[in-house]
């Protein structure tokens, strides 16, 4: 058997009023999924659970097969382990988002997407001025970047994703519990490091929005992570743009295949992905290919561009798979958003998300388009995320349904 899982990221999302009430999943030309749901098994997971945040780090844990309740210990760590970051135990890696403010909110947690040259040189300034034995910048992609806090303080207060709170006045959401006096003084101070760098004057010279802050959350130690060969046996690959997914993946021990051209957002190559998606196939048992860019669209609360990223991740990633299948008779697909994210409120949201199996074992015939609605009239629940990788690959070639 060979296996592929896809990740739309965000995908799933609620009724726009825009869209007369459909969602961006309804409204987006996607051949290829809707013939993989009529044709597969159709149905719903819960990837994140109830006491959880609904992030990406919680969601994508879920769905490789780890129940985040005994793994997940913050975000921060799992891209370390990407960016080649060995934490000791006593180490603690703090996400570090480059961001523009106004001075009392966040108007944009990307920091107009700043790029990953000029983020570099932003981490370097902040290590040169903030750093010192306890606290070590890290560059990472773009916006997306690392802190390490190697001191003797407990700095376990609780901490807020940039993207919740974008347009809200950030003094309400800033860190607060043990160490929030620590983590709080370098998100002030690094506003009087980056204020007038030479990129920023840059940045604004040509209208675009400057990285004058920076906002610490997701914090936490490495997680003592089972092999993937041994839970569930056999190789993977994991094809991200993003290093929390490329650091999971590390961690579990499968490998990462960098796409040239990936980038994280909307202007991703698709067409590059889903072409080394299919050369993976011929080299390992599994192969995860997770895509940001619906989730990208949805934050920035532009309709248009997530249904355009639905259908190019379909014409180009999902199509290309299926038609591998030519080659690969015993090809088995799973298609699974890894959480709703609403292009009205640009937030995350609980609940459950659709998925399909489709492919070689599996006898289930929904007849059903893959759309959220179309998900929920089928009977298929998984309540446990975690429990749906071992089903993809196992349960469904004796035609037992998740339940």
């Amino acid at each position: 058997m060979r296996y592929c899982v896809v990740i739309p990221d965000g995908m799933a999302d609620l009724p726009v009023e825009r869209l007369d009430g459909r969602t961006p999943m309804e409204a987006a030309r996607k051949p290829n999924m809707d013939r993989a749901s009529r044709e597969g098994l159709l149905g719903r997971v819960l990837t994140v659970p109830p006491r959880l945040h609904p992030g990406s780090a919680v969601a994508i844990m879920s769905v490789m097969g780890y129940d985040p309740e005994k793994y997940y210990t913050g975000r921060g760590p799992l891209e370390a382990a990407d960016m080649g970051v060995e934490l000791r135990d006593s180490e603690i890696a703090f996400r570090c988002n480059l961001i523009t403010t106004d001075g009392g909110s966040i108007v944009d947690f990307t920091a107009g997407h700043v790029s990953t040259a000029e983020a570099q040189a932003l981490m370097s300034a902040l290590g040169e001025h903030l750093g010192g034995p306890e606290v070590t910048f890290y560059a990472g992609t773009s916006y997306r970047n690392l802190m390490v806090y190697s001191g003797s303080l407990k700095l376990s207060a609780e901490t807020t994703a940039p993207h919740d709170v974008v347009g809200e006045p950030f003094a309400g959401h800033l860190p607060h519990g043990p160490g929030s006096e620590t983590i709080t003084g370098l998100m002030q101070r690094s506003v009087d490091v980056l204020a007038d760098h030479e990129v920023n004057r840059v940045r604004r010279s040509r209208g675009q929005s400057p990285a004058n802050m920076i906002w610490l959350w997701g914090q936490g130690i490495t997680p003592s992570m089972e092999p993937f060969a041994e839970k569930y046996g056999g190789t993977g690959a994991a094809i991200s743009a993003v290093n929390l997914i490329r650091g999971m993946a590390r961690l579990i021990g499968w490998d990462v295949i960098h796409v040239p051209g990936a980038t994280g957002y909307v202007d991703t190559d698709y067409a590059a992905k889903g072409r080394y998606a299919v050369d993976a196939l011929g080299s390992h048992d599994l192969t995860f290919v997770h895509v940001e860019a619906p989730d990208e669209a949805a934050h920035e609360g532009d309709v248009d561009a997530k249904i355009g990223a639905i259908e190019r991740i379909d014409a180009d990633i999902i199509g290309p798979i299926m038609a591998a299948a030519a080659r690969y008779p015993d090809l088995r697909l799973l298609i699974v958003p890894d959480h709703v994210t609403s292009v009205f409120s640009g937030k995350h949201m609980h609940g459950n998300v659709p998925f399909v199996i489709y492919g070689a074992g599996v006898k289930e015939r929904s007849g059903l388009d893959f759309t959220e609605a179309g998900a929920a009239r089928t009977d298929v629940l998984v309540e446990h995320g975690h429990e749906l990788m071992g089903r993809f690959l196992g349960a469904i070639e004796s035609g037992a349904a998740p339940h």
